[in-house]
């Protein structure tokens, strides 16, 4: 493909990749955005589905640029298991698949038809498969690595982590993206230890000669988690 030279044609270059692999794009688009808005304001009344909607950020698929310089970051093999928390439409699995990552991929969402858009690709992977639901109600001992683009509010994270120290029985490895803000919600907590961290805005990342992103520099952690260490 044609290098992008701004940031529309970056995002349509991975919207190219997205049907090449998939067949679909996996953008969420303006209807999920609705939708996802309309269901913000009825989980505002209740509790459940709605309700954890209502604390929901909106599903990004993370750029093709940074997955490749994320995950080049962290060891996989073939035992291993990612769990892609707000998986949206499986930006996380498709790039995983594409680049023959080891491992099996799995991705959580709550928007069922965002789900749904997932698990109608995914179906040929044997690598790849999507949950509908929230991260809250999965269970967790199987996982060796998450990935997370600030996915809810600071309090559902807060309750992840409760529950991902409660079910961890191993060492596994949480990659946050865009935590601006919420990186503070891991420091103190009983054996998280902070691996790297960093910053991504413009494109090619790190050249000053290239075009912004984002509004602001999004910061991105990764961290492991060892129970052994919380006894």
């Amino acid at each position: 493909m044609q290098i992008p030279a701004t940031r529309e044609e970056l995002f349509a270059n991975d919207g190219r990749s997205d049907i090449a692999l998939c067949g679909v794009s996996l953008s969420p688009g303006p209807a999920r955005a609705s939708a996802r808005a309309a269901a913000h304001v009825a989980g505002a009344a209740g509790g459940g589905v709605a309700g954890a909607a209502a604390h929901a950020h909106e599903p990004t698929p993370t750029p093709y640029f940074i997955l490749e310089d994320l995950f080049s970051r962290i060891h996989l093999d073939e035992g291993s298991h990612l769990l892609d928390v707000g998986c949206g439409a499986g930006r996380v699995l498709a790039y995983a698949v594409e680049a023959g990552l080891p491992g099996h991929f799995t991705g959580v969402e709550l928007d069922p038809a965002l789900a749904a858009r997932a698990q109608s690709w995914t179906g040929p992977f044997d690598q790849a498969d999507v949950v509908c639901g929230s991260a809250l109600d999965m269970p967790l001992e199987s996982f060796t690595h998450f990935y997370l683009f600030n996915p809810f509010d600071n309090n559902v994270l807060l309750a992840f982590l409760d529950k991902l120290e409660a079910r961890a029985r191993r060492r596994v490895v949480l990659v946050h993206m865009s935590d601006n803000g919420e990186n503070y919600s891991y420091m103190g907590r009983p054996g998280w230890t902070l691996r790297e961290q960093g910053e991504f805005w413009r494109y090619p990342h790190g050249d000053k000669r290239g075009f912004t992103m984002f509004g602001c520099p999004q910061h991105y952690s990764i961290w492991c988690f060892d129970p052994a260490r919380t006894e």
